[in-house]
């Protein structure tokens, strides 16, 4: 004859555990229940009188009982397999994310991007591990996985060796000397032609600006100054980014601090902004130029002012000639200067620092900010 089945002998962590879970009460039915079961049973009930006690079969407690003596409490959580058995395994699933997040052309597909029906086929005729799932399936999978269908987006890396002592002095002289700072860049080419933007109309009736396939007025180049503690921006309309421009904007930032006190001006690497003119007048007249590492312009101050400048000024506009284009700028400069404090320019300075900080990955001013692994 058969012993009984009986639970072994509880240890204390294990005695203490099913005890609290017997007097939670019935806020989770199934391990209450289960936990009941192994203590009468380790306790000497027979399994019968266990059955009455949980009204349940025989068979159930003998099996929660068996469960119990081969892998502890875990035997409180049932693994119950409804519906039809897996056909992937975690290890599939891993596959799967691992060949949707790889370019097609390294796993010798001839394109560049995969469909859903593309990844279909290739997981299941591939050298490595077949995997059968359907498109529905393989959807759903890449969504609770965080991988979704997005366009690709290009940017420059800053190859520039003195890239981290470049920016640790624009983040001390911004910090230390934030009211003798000032950033210089150029903004353009700017070319006279209907520009698209935003304004209030009528619902599904837009306003309508030309179109047009020539350029017959040229370019222009904004030479921009920003004073940081001010928060004031000027500049004038180049026909070319020279030398000569450069060290005349130069001068007019030295000439809004007469004293003799140093500057400090940050602008980009561009071979006009460091003649042997510009840095010896400078040295002369105590201006330290700041420079940008290289392609890495997002680091100038100024270039949040731009965003503003393009949306009041550019957007939605059809010059007829740079005259009336350079009269505008100039007008919109003198509503800024005046106005610097309000909401419409804060908010489209914070969006244009929003859209660098998006494109770039890097916070304000400072270094990249840490990619996720």
């Amino acid at each position: 004859m058969a012993e009984p089945v009986r639970a072994r002998r509880l240890t204390d962590e294990e005695g203490q555990r099913l005890l609290r879970l017997v007097r939670r009460g019935r806020s989770d039915t199934v391990r209450y229940r289960r936990a009941l079961i192994i203590m009468a049973s380790a306790s000497g009930t027979p399994a019968p009188a266990i059955a009455r006690l949980v009204a349940a079969d025989e068979d159930t407690v003998r099996d929660v009982i068996h469960a119990f003596n081969a892998k502890g409490l875990a035997a409180l959580d049932p693994q119950w397999a409804g519906g039809r058995p897996r056909r992937i395994t975690d290890d599939d699933i891993a596959y799967i994310v691992q060949a949707a997040k790889t370019r097609p052309e390294k796993l010798g597909r001839p394109f560049t991007c995969w469909s859903l029906r593309k990844l279909v086929a290739y997981l299941a005729d591939n050298p490595v591990r077949t995997v059968a799932i359907g498109r529905e399936r393989l959807r759903t999978l890449l969504r609770e996985h965080q991988i979704t269908f997005q366009r690709t987006r290009t940017w420059k890396e800053s190859a520039d060796p003195d890239k981290d002592a470049k920016l640790d002095r624009i983040e001390q002289v911004t910090t230390e000397h934030f009211d003798r700072c000032f950033a210089f860049d150029q903004f353009g080419p700017l070319s006279i032609r209907p520009t698209g933007g935003t304004c209030w109309a009528p619902q599904a009736h837009p306003d309508r600006l030309p179109a047009t396939y020539h350029r017959t007025e040229g370019v222009r180049y904004f030479h921009g100054c920003y004073s940081l503690s001010e928060d004031l921006l000027w500049g004038v309309n180049r026909r070319r980014k020279g030398g000569d421009h450069s060290l005349a904007a130069i001068k007019s930032i030295r000439a809004a601090r007469p004293d003799d006190r140093p500057i400090y001006l940050i602008m980009d690497n561009l071979s006009a902004n460091k003649t042997p003119k510009i840095r010896t007048w400078c040295a002369k007249h105590h201006v330290e130029l700041c420079l940008t590492p290289t392609s890495a312009s997002w680091a100038n101050p100024i270039e949040a002012q731009f965003g503003p400048l393009r949306t009041f000024t550019m957007g939605n506009s059809n010059h007829p000639n740079h005259t009336v284009l350079a009269r505008r700028l100039q007008a919109y400069l003198r509503w800024r200067n005046a106005n610097h404090r309000h909401p419409d320019v804060l908010a489209a300075t914070r969006r244009e620092r929003a859209r660098i900080r998006s494109e770039k990955g890097i916070r304000w001013g400072g270094r990249p900010l840490t990619t996720a692994a």
